[in-house]
């Protein structure tokens, strides 16, 4: 999941803070996911998705 988030922040030119701070999930949350100590529940993969402009099933998918 974090590759499809990490890709989208690359293809939308913004930054992990700059995602943080318009969706309300915190950078350290982010950081956790990176590094796999947590997955991300739904009500934050939403978050993300409305961010992006993409479906949730966009972070679902292998």
């Amino acid at each position: 999941m974090y590759q499809k988030f990490e890709g989208l922040m690359l293809k939308n030119n913004v930054t992990a803070y700059k995602v943080a701070k318009a969706t309300g999930i915190l950078q350290s949350t982010l950081s956790d996911w990176k590094v796999g100590k947590y997955t991300p529940k739904l009500d934050k993969l939403q978050k993300l998705a409305d961010y992006f402009g993409v479906p949730i099933t966009y972070f679902l998918e292998n």
